[in-house]
């Protein structure tokens, strides 16, 4: 099986590193993570992820607008970005924010895993 890449961006970055371990340690994720918003859009170019985990509230730029970005390069448009966010709850009724799917903070691992089955149809 190839192994799937993946792009967290999220400013905290002792979340990143704790998924980007978490994930790649079941050997089917390549990981790599960015802590600084401004720096996303060109990780992506760079990295070329099958999935990118993306935070909403970011210092210097949120995630929103890096969605436009990557969803405005012809290299990256079809990049599946699932928003990650503590500005929703687990409870909220809609499963979209802006068009992305979203995953509430704190995520589970199980949260992620699932997320990603239903990306990759594992």
């Amino acid at each position: 099986m190839n192994k799937k890449r993946l792009l967290i961006v999220d400013d905290e970055s002792g979340f990143t590193r704790l998924l980007k371990l978490t994930l790649e340690k079941t050997g089917n994720y390549i990981v790599r993570e960015e802590n600084d918003g401004t720096n996303a859009w060109l990780a992506a170019r760079d990295f070329r992820p099958d999935l990118v985990f993306l935070d909403i509230v970011m210092p210097k730029i949120d995630g929103g607008d890096v969605a436009q970005q990557i969803r405005s390069d012809p290299m990256l448009e079809n990049v599946p970005i699932v928003f990650l966010t503590a500005i929703v709850s687990q409870k909220e009724t809609r499963n979209e924010i802006g068009g992305f799917p979203f995953l509430a903070k704190p995520v589970s691992l199980d949260a992620i895993t699932k997320c990603l089955a239903e990306h990759f149809g594992e």
